[in-house]
């Protein structure tokens, strides 16, 4: 078991639809929380908010950090260092997404997905874990999603960034836990956060529409599920209905499953 009272966690993407509820919640946990975004202004109105409604927990820093190329994740981690306080967990939750055919994305649109999505994750879980093995303790958590299992057209780039996460975090796994270090990854379904209103580019996107509302999940509820298998050191988790149904599906039925995904797609 993970305990979280008195955690020190590090947290990236705090301001997004999942950091915010990750924030909430593990601040009624009793975490001392990091917190890390791109702008400052908006990290420090989302403490001092956050600080306000809930006594519990502490904000021990809010870290203004750039993680799309390897210099701004070792900044972050050198600026966390210098706090002096020993991280008991890194959340992964960083990542942006967009829609669009292979070949109709922008080149330097995609390379930043990667980055952000794949590539920090790795970084900083390579900085923070040398520390966590010293300590022989610690937990890792990286936020994938459903796109990691299954891909659909218009997401080659996002699924590959989910799939390399996934599969980062599975090698990881089998190479710590001898440190007594955990490893969790999450898979959500498309949830009501503003990735939902990720760039589009190309003939794809003349023809995508809006996802529909009535699908999307509980960002709320989403991170309750997932704060629970952290604490129940899970190593492959998937915190709502759909999620879990659909990757059930993909793995034990993939013609069904596509049949219904071309169903939807001409529809």
């Amino acid at each position: 078991m993970t305990n979280l009272n008195q955690a020190a966690v590090v947290l990236t993407g705090a301001t997004g639809g999942f950091g915010q509820e990750l924030t909430r919640q593990l601040l009624q946990a009793g975490s001392r929380l990091i917190l890390t975004d791109l702008d400052r202004a908006i990290l420090d109105n989302l403490a001092a908010k956050v600080s306000s409604e809930i006594t519990t927990g502490e904000i021990i820093a809010c870290i203004e950090s750039d993680l799309s190329n390897r210099e701004g994740c070792e900044t972050l981690y050198h600026q966390v260092k210098a706090l002096d306080i020993p991280i008991d967990i890194l959340i992964n939750n960083a990542g942006i997404g967009l829609f669009g055919r292979m070949d109709e994305v922008p080149t330097d649109k995609w390379e930043v997905l990667m980055q952000v999505n794949l590539l920090a994750p790795m970084r900083l879980s390579s900085l923070f874990v040398a520390d966590m093995i010293d300590r022989r303790q610690g937990h890792i958590v990286n936020i994938s999603s459903l796109a990691g299992w299954v891909a659909p057209a218009g997401m080659a780039h996002y699924c590959s960034s989910k799939f390399g996460l996934r599969g980062f975090s599975e090698g990881l796994f089998n190479e710590v836990k001898a440190y007594n270090i955990k490893v969790t990854a999450v898979y959500p379904f498309f949830s009501r956060t503003p990735i939902l209103q990720s760039e589009c580019y190309g003939t794809l996107a003349q023809d995508n529409k809006v996802f529909p509302e009535h699908l999307a999940t509980d960002p709320a509820q989403v991170m309750a599920k997932t704060i629970k298998a952290i604490v129940r050191n899970q190593l492959h988790v998937f915190p709502d209905k759909m999620a879990n149904s659909l990757h059930l599906l993909k793995q034990y039925f993939p013609k069904l499953f596509d049949w219904m995904s071309d169903r939807l797609t001409k529809n």
